[in-house]
């Protein structure tokens, strides 16, 4: 999953208490029946990963982190805000020290096992930083090219089985769109929402924006490690015991599809809503009688 590694933001981390309340009150009607740990108070953990999760000026911002506020503000609940690293983001939860977290987190299997995930509020298409003038569509078009990641990140295992292909592998997401701009590296593999927002703040490097077409089943029989150039889901992840919170939270971003509140909010960090809110066709299968029903289907726009 994306994720594994933590990506470098500037600065270092420190976990800390911190307080940031969402439009709605704490404690009306209905707050004290969602099983918070303590009612009326949602506890989110975060790590700064601008533009999904950061804490500035005493609230939080980001995509997860503006979905989160509305969901809450419809459930009239309160959130606290705990600024840690992502190991500790999973580990809040899995002991039960938060309600939730939130940014980016990948769904899995093994995850899945040791706490609940929300219904999806968004899916992380397979995105590309590449220079302006320059077009990739599919693997095959990567082959022979030089690559880069994030050290540790998934795409690592599926850059390595492009035929010719020349990983270059970085500690941080900065490494890979300087070295891109600079003209040391053909593409660079990277959550969406970082590449836009690199796009943005950095026009002088000429970097656009690509989303790499989905191997087929028959490429990834040949090629497993090509599972990780289709697009992954998102979730929030709560404990074991929050099933009432998880599925009153998913039941609020189920209607923000419907209503086209996650639209707005996708086109609000510069995101596709047909790449981030339509799943792809491999999405259901992977939870459908796991932690879902046999018949259960993603949200979609």
């Amino acid at each position: 999953m994306s994720r594994i590694a933590t990506f470098a933001v500037g600065g270092m981390l420190v976990a800390a208490a911190l307080t940031a309340c969402s439009p709605g009150e704490a404690g009306p009607r209905g707050a004290d029946d969602l099983g918070t740990i303590e009612p009326g108070v949602l506890k989110v953990a975060i790590q700064p990963y601008a533009p999904y999760t950061d804490f500035k000026d005493g609230k939080l911002t980001g995509l997860d982190s503006d979905i989160l506020g509305a969901v809450a503000a419809k459930l009239h609940l309160k959130i606290e805000s705990e600024v840690t690293d992502f190991a500790g983001m999973l580990a809040g939860v899995q002991s039960r020290r938060v309600d939730i977290t939130i940014g980016g987190v990948a769904w899995s299997a093994d995850r899945q096992k040791q706490g609940l995930f929300t219904d999806p509020p968004y899916y992380s298409p397979p995105a590309m930083a590449v220079k302006s003038g320059k077009t990739y569509k599919t693997v095959p078009d990567l082959e022979n090219l030089r690559l880069g990641t994030v050290e540790g990140y998934v795409w690592v295992k599926s850059i390595q089985a492009v035929p010719g292909a020349k990983l270059q592998a970085y500690p941080d997401g900065n490494g890979v769109i300087d070295d891109l701009g600079a003209g040391r590296v053909d593409v660079g593999f990277l959550d969406p929402l970082l590449i836009i927002a690199a796009q943005t703040a950095r026009p002088e490097l000429g970097i656009k924006t690509q989303y790499l077409t989905p191997p087929t089943d028959a490429e990834i029989k040949q090629r497993p490690a090509y599972e990780y150039f289709r697009s992954y889901m998102t979730s929030f992840y709560l404990p074991k015991q929050a099933t009432v919170l998880e599925q009153a939270i998913s039941k609020e971003i189920r209607a923000m599809y419907a209503d086209g509140e996650l639209v707005d909010l996708v086109k609000k960090y510069g995101g596709e809503p047909g790449q981030f809110l339509k799943p792809a066709p491999h999405i259901a299968g992977l939870r459908r009688g796991v932690d879902r029903p046999a018949d259960w289907n993603p949200p979609s726009i």
